[in-house]
Formats: C-alpha cells, structure tokens, sequence
C-alpha cells in the first residue's frame, strides 16, 4: 500500500551531528538495584547517581537563587526531569532514578534501537504469528493479519497511536520478540540508561520492566538525532490504511482540558496500570530546547501528567539561562574516548584543552566536565570516535528547529 502523508506534523530540524555532550571516560558504574514486580511507595535512599551526584539523591533537586523562579508547587509525579536538551544541562529534578515502570514511553527505545534497520519503503505481509503474545486490553492501531503494510505504516502506528500490534510486526520483522527485547537492552546500555530493564519491546506491564524519568529524557535525546524519529512523534494527524489516526500525546494534538502546548514537538505517552500516566515531552522556545519527563502522577485528574509537563516546561523555560544546573545527561558510552586516546589528546588538543589536565570528577558518573569540553569547543577540536568524526561540542546544532504548520 502506498504511504499515508501525514498532516500537521511539527517538525524538529535537528541535523545528523554528534551524540550529546563529552564526557571523560566513567569509573565503574554504581550498581542498580534489582528491579522489583512493582514500584514501591517511596523511592530508594540509594539511586543511581549517573549524570551527577544530586541525581542520585530522592527529593527535589534544584539550585534556587535570586532570579531564579520557584517550582511549581502542584506536581504529584512521583519522579520528573526537566533538561536543556542542546547542552543536556539538568535544571531540576524529582527522584530523576528512580526505577519506575515505564509504560509506552518505552516505545522510545524501541524506535531509537529499530527505526536505522528497515526502510521506510520496506513491505511486509502480516502472519497471525507476528501479533502474537500481545499483552491483554493493549493499545492497538488496527493491524490486520494477512495485509501487507509498509515500515512507514507501522510507525505511525506506534508513534501516533501507541499500536502494540504495529510493534510486535516490527519485532516480527527485527527475528522476533526476543532478539528485540536483547537489541533494546544492549542499545540502553550503549546509552548509559542504567536504570533501564527490557521485559516487552512495546512497554506492557511485566515484572522487572523498570527505567526512571533520567533515562527516558536520555533515550528521547538520541532518539530525537534520528530525522525518522523526529518525523514520526511530531505527527499529528496521518492515515493508516482506510483509517484517519490522531496523535494521543495530548499536548501535541490537544484535549478538551489541555490545550496544544506552544513550541511542542514530540515525543511519547504511556499509561499501564502498573506505571500509570508517563510521559517524555519536547519543546521549544526562542532558540531554547528543553525536554521534560514525568512519571505516575498522584493526582489522577483527566491528562493530569500534560498537566504537569506543561506547568514543568514553563518553570524550565524561565529558568533556563539563570538556574544553575544538578546534573547532565550522559553521553553513550561510544562517544567516550579510549584511555588512551583521552590521554594522547590531554597531552595535544583534547577535550581537556592543549597539555591540560582532565577537570576534577569531570566523569560519565558525576556529569560534570563542561569546562573541558568548552575547552575542546574553543580549539575546534576535532575527534575520531566509532569510525566517525565528530565535532566535540557542548551544544546540539538545532538550527530552524520548529517548522510551524497550521493545524488543518
């Protein structure tokens, strides 16, 4: 069948270019606890602390200061993040590793591992086998077995409608469920998502399925490299087969309670009974690019978690700029020099500057190290890391980003 042209996408115009921020290369990781059946009432007096100390820390964690406006004080989530997603700057966090169930938000990571392997254009005819072992009562597009549908297709059922049957053809496709569920798992791991623990490739409720509002905004942030992953969650509206689908991330397409957020952009939504309401969000404002995560919010209010998010984005866009920030988002392990290649730039023109010595806890761990790779920036060094070269740079190049259409 061909492919549907979607309408009303907004687009993030975020150009193929280096993964993240640099970091010096990280000491053993802290060991994440075992994920448990279900979450507990109250987070761990232990998490991990990746991305920075505080991080690892329960409560709220934020740098107030004259200029600095308050949080707001109505947010039930049980964990929440709110980052510069150019810088990967933490400007305030809630239980940010706490190990939750992560519901479709997981989708993201399913997306980020999968969507380089098919082409868009790639056909496939769906066998009963492909939908098989879906969960009870899942989110479904509409998937019908012996029609052919294209790779276009079955991401926009995932991202717009949060199809568990367009997932399962797609994991069908990738040599099933479990050989997705183990390339999820090593791709997590390559992102440093360490509070990450794959179960189900579409995020269904399974015992030991944890990841935490940290990793989520982690996942999104390298998702949101991809130019298919931009498209697909800023769409709003597409067809699918004789059928018109809307986008559920209601501050994208909008609810009678929740208006579309100005400057959204993506990126994914999830609701189980387990998790309840999660959600990834991001969005831009004059120049500024902030990605907000929040998970299971007490109030159990009608879209409560946009609610949240929106009121989160807010505070983060009229923070950013003056708030000094918690922690970072790490980069993945492959954009980490070597020891030895680390060494060999300090002593040239390293990330660390020329004949400079690594900053102090300047680690994947503790999330600091931005002095020295402002350094690198500086002296316009370049690179080599996992057969590519990259441009060591604090920011992301995020020219034009929102390209604006009216709703039709």
């Amino acid at each position: 069948m061909p492919a549907p042209k979607p309408t009303g996408r907004r687009s993030l115009l975020v150009t193929s270019a280096t993964l993240l921020s640099l970091s010096a290369t990280a000491p053993a990781a802290l060991a994440a606890p075992a994920p448990g059946a279900s979450p507990t009432a109250t987070p761990p007096a232990r998490m991990s602390t990746v991305g920075g100390e505080r991080l690892g820390q329960p409560g709220t964690q934020v740098n107030l200061a004259p200029g600095v406006p308050v949080l707001p004080k109505d947010i039930t989530a049980r964990s929440w993040i709110v980052t510069d997603a150019e810088s990967g700057d933490v400007l305030a966090a809630h239980n940010a590793h706490w190990q939750l169930p992560p519901a479709s938000t997981l989708k993201m990571l399913f997306a980020d591992t999968l969507l380089p392997r098919f082409p868009r254009t790639m056909e496939h005819k769906v066998v009963p086998s492909d939908l098989a072992g879906m969960g009870v009562g899942s989110s479904v597009v509409g998937i019908k077995e012996g029609r052919t549908y294209n790779v276009r297709d079955l991401w926009l059922g995932v991202f717009l409608r949060s199809g568990n049957d367009a997932v399962h053809v797609l994991s069908a496709m990738n040599d099933g469920v479990a050989q997705t569920v183990k390339d999820m798992q090593a791709h997590a791991d390559e992102l440093q998502a360490r509070d990450t623990h794959v179960i189900s490739p579409d995020g269904y409720d399974a015992p030991g399925q944890v990841s935490s509002a940290y990793d989520l905004s982690l996942i999104a942030r390298s998702g949101l490299q991809k130019k298919d992953f931009r498209d697909y969650c800023s769409t709003v509206h597409a067809k699918f087969g004789d059928a018109e689908i809307q986008n559920t991330n209601r501050l994208l397409s909008g609810d009678a309670d929740v208006p579309v957020y100005q400057g959204i952009a993506g990126v994914k939504n999830g609701n189980t009974t387990n998790a309840g309401a999660t959600f990834t969000g991001v969005a831009e404002r004059n120049g500024r690019v902030l990605l907000v995560t929040a998970m299971n919010p007490e109030k159990h209010d009608h879209n409560e978690v946009y609610k949240e998010t929106a009121k989160l984005f807010d505070w983060g866009f009229r923070a950013a700029g003056k708030v000094n920030p918690v922690g970072e988002l790490v980069p993945p392990k492959s954009a980490l020099p070597s020891p030895g290649a680390s060494a060999s730039a300090g002593q040239s023109a390293g990330p660390h500057g020329s004949g400079s010595k690594p900053v102090a806890g300047a680690t994947a761990e503790s999330g600091s190290g931005g002095v020295g790779i402002a350094a690198a920036i500086a002296g316009g060094v370049l690179v080599l890391l996992a057969g590519g070269v990259f441009l060591i740079n604090r920011r992301w190049p995020l020219p034009d980003l929102m390209r604006r259409r009216p709703r039709p």
